[in-house]
């Protein structure tokens, strides 16, 4: 495997994983709250991505990513889905995407995909999706962190802790080093 598709996976994980943790921090009216008429919900907003996922990573290498059965306009609509039927359909999406990028190879990499009936390189094609599910994980992670409130748990280094993060990095690294 290329060190790019290698680092796409990763980046992906670390996606999922926020957006997962932050899931697991809100209620089930919190999961299909909305702050606007305008706005989207959690629910609405994974209902989207797995959409986006499962039209974009199904016969990734042969088919345009935008399915002709897509109803994209149809994700950003309350259906009701329950909040386990919506994780289910989640995990189908990045079970897929998971699935597609650890079947490319190198040599893939070369080719050529259509999305939207626009050519795109694959390198191309995976950093748009980065871009795109970065861009709503980044709208989950608010709005959990929001409807939580203070039961909200930081997924990253908490306010304040930063100097003693660094120390710890510093030490495993130092550690690793010696040990090699």
């Amino acid at each position: 495997m290329s060190v790019f598709l290698a680092e796409s996976i990763a980046t992906f994980q670390s996606q999922k994983s926020l957006a997962d943790r932050a899931i697991a921090q809100v209620d089930d009216a919190q999961f299909s709250a909305n702050l606007g008429d305008e706005e989207n919900s959690i629910a609405i907003l994974m209902q989207h991505v797995a959409g986006n996922q499962i039209s974009r990573w199904t016969d990734f290498l042969t088919t345009d990513g935008e399915k002709p059965d897509r109803a994209r306009d149809r994700e950003f609509e309350a259906r009701g889905l329950t909040r386990r039927v919506l994780l289910a359909e989640w995990e189908r999406g990045w079970g897929g995407l998971f699935a597609t990028l650890e079947s490319l190879t190198p040599a893939d990499l070369e080719r050529t995909v259509t999305i939207r009936n626009e050519p795109h390189t694959i390198p191309r094609a995976i950093l748009r999706q980065v871009s795109h599910y970065g861009y709503h994980v980044g709208q989950i992670v608010q709005l959990a962190r929001h409807l939580a409130g203070e039961k909200w748990q930081t997924l990253s280094v908490a306010r304040g802790a930063s100097d003693e993060f660094n120390a710890e990095t510093q030490a495993r690294h130092a550690q690793k080093k010696a040990g090699s």
